[in-house]
């Protein structure tokens, strides 16, 4: 068994254990209030241009407002309007051109494409037509853009193009003359939700390192081989919490480029598989004592875990280094692999979720009459469940029942659509590691073990966590209370 540091869960009562979890969900109850009174996180405005069924769809120019580093991204999207009919649904692809040219300061025009992208975009209609987005730029170089926007094959009026229309009960396909017209938006982030992200990631890193550096201290006096399973992994999580915060993220606004957004989605992904990685360790550790062979013990669950993280940034690398290229890209409709990406994702997962439930049970099942162990499974698996709950609750009221299916990756519809939904992910993990990192932190006047080891007739004190300090009634014996192993010590060698 290792020997293992004090840990304040320890010398909390039931008291303080509820006092614990009640200013967890204040803190993370205040996020979200000034998340509800925040600003929108998307803004939509004219793009003061519509093709309607008068018009030749001849390539038309449409110019942006101007812009800000505020704005960080830029959309431009496209609404079919029709009459209103709910017997009918409509689904059919045409092509799209576009070219992006960018505006400078002085009013000169810069290609910043310096081609015509051509892509396939889907017209879905069920009583209301699906919103198409025309192009995405990641990152904005210039103050105002010129969109050339084109659609191929397609030079007679809009009232007499041809779609295939299902009419309840017999499909049928004939000129589809309910078309009114094509209503182009731009859509960027507000500025004032930009503002509100930079102040709370800069709270929250200032927060993290102040948290990271206190947790670092309390364990100072302990050698790295007496630290439990947990204290180790938060002397690890703690500082990819800092990175997922994103202290570099101020960069977004001060230099014009991609790789600050690619270093967020990159933290992102690390700090998360790391979450995901910590509570299969813990959960197996806590019941296998000793040494773990890396072969058998981590290899495992760094493959599981590494699958997850290697598919998450693919599709980040992926999408980011096209949409460079082709501001029309959009791997969920462009790219014929998507689906099996999505297919290998869901499996994997699946299969990790599995791997958790057995690693969980089987250790309920065999600490669960373990004191001191079993306190420390009890109160990871409640305070993970709470935050596993919230979590859900979020993606469902965000997504609803499709939320695997059609926001699989993060394009527009997949973004925070409120200040609230921003800081109540980012304010549950940070409050959940700072609560974890508090009850696994020792407590100020905790006996130190090596004080001891020293003089041989304490050796046998590292037989077992529950005997190297604690005694084997926690509810009895303190923490704090050296003399008392030394007189439990002391009965037993009498005994002998």
């Amino acid at each position: 068994m290792e020997p293992l540091a004090p840990m304040r869960l320890y010398t909390l009562s039931k008291r303080h254990f509820v006092l614990v979890f009640v200013v967890f969900f204040i803190c993370f109850g205040l996020t979200v209030f000034v998340g509800i009174e925040g600003p929108k996180v998307i803004q939509t405005s004219a793009a003061n241009f519509s093709l309607n069924n008068s018009k030749k769809l001849k390539p038309i120019q449409i110019h942006s407002n101007p812009l800000s580093t505020y704005n960080q991204q830029l959309w431009l999207t496209c609404v079919v309007e029709l009459e209103p009919s709910e017997e009918t649904s409509i689904k059919t692809s045409f092509s799209m051109t576009v070219k992006v040219n960018g505006v400078a300061q002085d009013g000169t025009t810069i290609y910043i494409h310096n081609k015509v992208h051509n892509r396939t975009r889907m017209l879905s209609c069920a009583g209301k037509c699906a919103e198409i987005i025309v192009a995405h730029l990641g990152y904005l170089n210039y103050t105002q853009y010129t969109v050339t926007v084109g659609f191929e094959h397609l030079n007679q009026p809009i009232k007499e193009m041809n779609f295939t229309v299902t009419q309840t009960p017999v499909p049928s396909t004939f000129t589809l003359r309910t078309l009114l017209c094509f209503l182009f938006q731009w859509k960027t982030y507000n500025p004032a939700f930009s503002q509100l992200e930079l102040w709370f990631r800069f709270v929250f890193v200032v927060l993290t390192f102040i948290v990271t550096c206190l947790f670092a201290h309390s364990l100072r006096k302990f050698s790295m081989r007496d630290w439990g399973i947990e204290q180790k992994w938060m002397s690890v999580l703690l500082p990819l919490l800092l990175l997922y915060n994103d202290p570099f993220f101020p960069l977004s606004f001060l230099v014009n480029s991609w790789l600050p957004g690619m270093l967020d989605d990159f933290f992102q992904s690390l700090f998360l598989c790391a979450l995901l990685l910590f509570w299969l360790c813990v959960y197996h550790g806590i019941r296998v004592q000793g040494e773990r062979k890396c072969l058998t013990f981590y290899l495992p669950k760094f493959f599981i875990v590494g699958l997850l993280w290697l598919a998450s940034v693919t599709l980040g690398i992926w999408q980011t280094i096209n949409e460079l290229h082709d501001p029309m890209y959009q791997y969920r409709v462009d790219t014929g692999n998507f689906q099996g990406m999505k297919v290998f994702f869901m499996v994997v997962a699946a299969l990790y979720v599995l791997y958790l439930l057995f690693l969980i049970v089987r250790a309920c099942s065999e600490l669960r009459h373990m004191p001191y162990v079993d306190l420390r499974l009890k109160f990871l698996t409640a305070l993970t469940f709470v935050v596993l709950v919230i979590s859900i609750i979020i993606l469902y009221l965000r997504f609803g029942a499709q939320v695997l299916q059609d926001n699989f990756v993060a394009e527009l519809s997949a973004h925070y659509q409120n200040s609230a939904e921003f800081l109540s992910f980012y304010g549950l993990l940070n409050f959940y590691l700072y609560t974890l990192a508090f009850v696994y932190s020792p407590s100020k006047n905790a006996l130190y073990e090596s004080q001891l080891k020293d003089n041989p007739a304490f050796s046998m004190l590292n037989d077992s966590d529950d005997d190297v300090i604690y005694g084997s009634d926690y509810e009895e014996m303190p923490l704090q209370n050296g003399q008392a192993i030394r007189a439990k010590y002391k009965e037993e060698s009498d005994s002998d």
